[in-house]
Parts: C-alpha cells; sequence; structure tokens
C-alpha cells in the first residue's frame, strides 16, 4: 500500500510537528503527553499553492501555539498551518 499524499489548499501548509524530548534533573526522559503542551515547530511536509507562502518543503518552521488544524493519517499527525500562523524559519 503507497503511503498517501496530502496537498494543502490556498494559503496553508502542511507540517510535521517535532516532538521535543523533555529530560529531567535526574536525566529521565519524559513523553511530550507530560508536558501537556502542543509542540511550537515542525518540518513542512508540504505547501499551498498560493504566492503568499515563504517556506519551502523540508524547512524546519516555528508556528503559533494553537494555530493549526491536528490531522493523523495512517498514524502519523500532521497539523495543516495556515500561513499568517507561521511565525519564522529556523535555518540549521
Amino acid at each position: 500500500m503507497s503511503k498517501p499524499t496530502i496537498q494543502p489548499l490556498g494559503e496553508n501548509i502542511l507540517v510535521s510537528p517535532e516532538k521535543p524530548e523533555k529530560k529531567t534533573e535526574a536525566g529521565i526522559f519524559l513523553p511530550e503527553s507530560a508536558s501537556g503542551e502542543r509542540p511550537q515547530q515542525g518540518k513542512v511536509v508540504a505547501v499551498g499553492e498560493s504566492e503568499k507562502i515563504k517556506v519551502k518543503k523540508g524547512q524546519t518552521v516555528i508556528y503559533t501555539r494553537y494555530g493549526g488544524a491536528e490531522i493523523k493519517v495512517d498514524g502519523e499527525e500532521y497539523l495543516i498551518v495556515g500561513v499568517k500562523d507561521v511565525l519564522a524559519v529556523i535555518e540549521r
């Protein structure tokens, strides 16, 4: 079975949120669910067709904490984020 293709429309981008590892002072790793906060950065997977979009596939972006729509496809979690909710690009 082939992996589905998700193509955002208009001024939207598809982001794969990064799952930050939390580590206590004692060296114990905590799962993402322990913090209760949504991640605010992720990798751009696909972009809509609007000329207003300034990010490209593969870039890591920072977006507003509660922006975007959460979706799950074949067990993978993604966000569809509007271009207005993208705050910055992380250059690595």
